[in-house]
């Protein structure tokens, strides 16, 4: 079996990886743009830039193209390389302010962070040195890492990237270990961490790979399928994960979010309809609103509407029922919303009746701070009607156990 030929069936498109960090930076540039004083997140956007470009430059149509525009052969390697090691920066510096938080100022950290930034800045710097003192005449689309392993200077800086991209992905992979293993993270943000581990992981294989195959070029041995048809699927997939592990708090907490919101305005569905029947109105329907303004006019809708009720609501009638539900076996937080059912349900037969004869007498002035706090319960409780006819039936026999005075 020949190792190059299986990995290049497995061969993927630059273009992959680049379209999907690409969609991490638009999910994420809404509020990049509108929290923009927020360096966390400008952080984010400059990494996904950064990674974005590596994998735009380095496909070897652009490599081609970028030689033959600037009319000097594997000048793209230089490039890359600068913008590969750049970003291995930028994720060591975006780490340590994520894991620490952005207001710490610690000696440490500041330490760290002016380390990082002087380290790689003067890694490519001596990139472009390397490159203008070697000798490259012939331009290498695919292999020139290999090609040129035993090159003055270019073994130097093909040396140097490697190294540089290794430390950070070695730093990088452990920082996000040892903060998966911390308590009290989201669900999200620990699976999004998950997601980011993996992903460093494979860019150590793809590191792995890469060294190999320069190696085996200095003992004189051919592994150059290490380089050319391992590494470049390693290395998308890596990219991959990291952009679904940077995607995924963001998106999963917003989703989440919607998904809550959403479901609080279907369960508040049924107490909807039935206070529209004393008001007569109903909420008004924009086509453009947000599931977070829909579920907010529902609520105050209802709101409005008890208000008008509560003048008609039996609190003798609602612990009487709230007994009967209680006797029925039910817990505390089942059957004071099934109590409530039952009181509304009747205030609104009362107000019916007193229009109807165009007499208003309100039964009392009851608190109903309870019944507006828990209208979603109450709601929840209107899909149970067996349970409703049940209480009722044993409210309306205690009423009449009771002797007259």
């Amino acid at each position: 079996m020949n190792p190059s030929r299986f990995f290049d069936g497995l061969y993927i498109s630059f273009w992959i990886p680049a379209a999907v960090l690409t969609a991490a930076l638009a999910i994420k540039l809404p509020s990049i743009i509108k929290l923009w004083k927020d360096p966390l997140l400008r952080a984010v956007g400059g990494l996904l830039v950064l990674a974005c470009g590596v994998f735009v430059f380095a496909a070897p149509p652009t490599i081609a193209w970028t030689n033959r525009v600037t009319g000097v052969p594997n000048i793209s390697a230089p490039l890359v390389y600068s913008l590969i090691t750049a970003f291995c920066g930028s994720c060591l510096l975006l780490i340590t302010a994520w894991r620490n938080g952005i207001s710490d100022r610690s000696r440490t950290t500041r330490r760290a962070t002016r380390w990082v930034v002087s380290v790689y800045s003067g890694v490519i710097v001596t990139l472009w040195v390397l490159f203008a003192l070697a000798d490259a005449p012939v331009e290498r689309v695919r292999d020139l890492d290999t090609y040129y392993a035993t090159t003055a200077f270019m073994r130097e800086e093909i040396v140097l990237y490697l190294l540089a991209h290794t430390v950070a992905c070695l730093i990088t992979y452990r920082l996000i270990r040892n903060w998966i293993r911390t308590d009290g993270l989201d669900m999200w943000l620990r699976s999004g961490l998950k997601f980011l581990g993996i992903g460093y992981a494979m860019n150590l294989i793809y590191d792995a790979s890469k060294i190999t195959a320069v190696v085996a070029r200095w003992t004189g041995h051919d592994l150059d399928w290490l380089s050319t048809a391992l590494s470049p699927p390693v290395a998308c997939l890596a990219a991959i994960l990291i952009a679904v592990g940077f995607i995924l708090p963001h998106a999963g907490q917003y989703l989440h979010r919607r998904a809550r919101t959403r479901l609080s305005h279907w369960r508040l569905r049924p107490l909807y309809l039935l206070t529209r029947t004393v008001t007569g109105g109903r909420v008004p329907f924009k086509l453009r609103a947000t599931p977070e303004l829909r579920l907010t006019r529902r609520e105050t809708f209802i709101r409005d509407a008890l208000l008008h009720l509560a003048r008609y609501i039996d609190e003798d009638l609602e612990r009487r029922a709230y007994d009967a539900a209680a006797g029925l076996g039910r817990e505390p937080g089942r059957a004071r919303p099934l109590a409530q059912v039952v009181a509304i349900q009747d205030a609104v037969e009362a107000k019916r009746r007193a229009r109807k004869d165009d007499a208003d007498a309100p039964l009392g002035s009851p608190d109903i701070e309870d019944l507006l706090e828990g209208i979603e319960a109450v709601s929840r409780a209107l899909r149970h009607t067996d349970d409703i006819r049940t209480v009722r039936e044993r409210a309306a026999a205690a009423a009449e156990s009771v002797p007259a005075p």
